[in-house]
């Protein structure tokens, strides 16, 4: 009887044993299964904002200052510039950039080659911010692409909103709505960049801000102004316009009229 009660209670030793080693492999292949889970989600792609402040927070001030001159700089013979006529303040000549922001440059090319902009006005003009146009209707509210529907930011830091940036107007990071409307960066360099630079870690831009003045428009929060262009001549007649007199709207009181925007190509 002892001998059975011996050989009983090995038995149950043994199935027990087998369970808990069983139970343990269970275990371990939940946990393996949670933790692909989570690696997966890690995984998740950057918005195209996030990759643009990633990569600009890593170029050193050298490389800031060095795209920004190229930005500044002479078109090549031959490339495609803009010349904006603007009743009784002037003329002011853009140069695309084509490389980077292809759409934007194909889009306002068509429309100012279509005619599109002639007689719209500037209709929101901010001093010591920028002056904005594009939209048909006059009041932000209106306007479309080339396409019929709206597209994308394209965001590049070798290309920033200083003063002179020809940008697309947008109504909220990473909704594709960009349609015909555009602003010409006005701003000044200010001091009260350098806390804003030093917060958010963008301290490599403070030179290049100090040398060609530009604004920030929320560089570091919520990115999304395509640069597509940057004046190179007629700047005198941006700060003009930004000097207007305006209504709690930023409406000029005297429309600033668009006569035209004249496609054409550069000669030296």
């Amino acid at each position: 009887m002892k001998r059975f009660i011996k050989i009983f209670l090995v038995i149950l030793l043994l199935v027990v044993l087998l369970f808990s080693l069983t139970a343990c492999g269970d275990k371990s292949e939940n946990t393996s299964s949670l933790n692909n889970t989570t690696s997966e989600e890690d995984k998740t792609e950057m918005t195209d904002a996030q990759k643009f402040t990633s990569e600009l927070k890593n170029l050193t001030a050298d490389e800031v200052i060095a795209n920004a001159e190229a930005q500044m700089a002479e078109p090549e013979e031959g490339d495609a510039i803009a010349i904006f006529h603007i009743e009784g303040y002037g003329d002011v000549t853009v140069k695309f950039f084509e490389d980077v922001a292809p759409k934007a440059c194909e889009n306002f090319i068509t429309h100012a080659k279509e005619g599109y902009y002639d007689g719209l006005t500037f209709h929101r003009v901010i001093n010591e911010f920028m002056i904005q146009g594009g939209d048909p209707l006059g009041n932000g509210t209106g306007g479309e692409s080339i396409w019929g529907e709206d597209f994308g930011e394209e965001l590049s830091p070798t290309v920033l909103p200083y003063k002179g940036a020809l940008c697309m107007a947008s109504r909220g990071t990473g909704t594709n709505s960009i349609g015909s409307q555009f602003f010409i960066v006005q701003a000044n360099y200010n001091k009260e960049m350098e806390a804003y630079f030093s917060h958010y870690g963008y301290s490599n831009l403070l030179s290049s801000y100090e040398k060609y003045g530009g604004d920030l428009l929320d560089l570091a929060i919520s990115y999304q102004y395509t640069t597509f262009g940057q004046v190179i001549d007629g700047l005198d007649v941006v700060d003009a316009i930004a000097a207007t007199e305006t209504d709690a709207n930023d409406k000029p009181a005297s429309d600033v009229v668009i006569s035209s925007i004249e496609i054409t190509t550069y000669s030296k």
